[in-house]
């Protein structure tokens, strides 16, 4: 088996280069979202009683609570559905991308 020689071009790494964590507080992404998403969120603001658990299942972050109820950044969101599986009271519905 061969084994790839190390160059100058790759970084080592150190205290001093790392990030201080991996994750960072929901809401907060570095990028927006790609375009690709084929189907988002869409929450019925009248059956959301505020539960949080999409919230808190969002692996994005992308999940808000405005004024008790869910909201969705879509600058951020991927679509990928949790949200909507995740909800008890089925008010989060995924629909195809405009």
């Amino acid at each position: 088996m061969m084994r790839p020689e190390l160059t100058s071009d790759i970084p080592e790494w150190n205290a001093g280069n790392l990030p201080p964590d991996t994750c960072c507080r929901a809401g907060i992404l570095a990028d927006l979202n790609a375009g690709w998403r084929t189907v988002r969120p869409v929450v019925d603001a009248e059956r959301c009683k505020g539960c949080y658990k999409c919230y808190l299942h969002c692996p994005d972050g992308t999940i808000g609570m405005d004024s008790g109820k869910a909201s969705v950044d879509y600058n951020f969101c991927k679509g990928c559905g949790i949200c909507a599986r995740i909800c008890p009271f089925d008010c989060i519905t995924m629909e195809a991308e405009e």
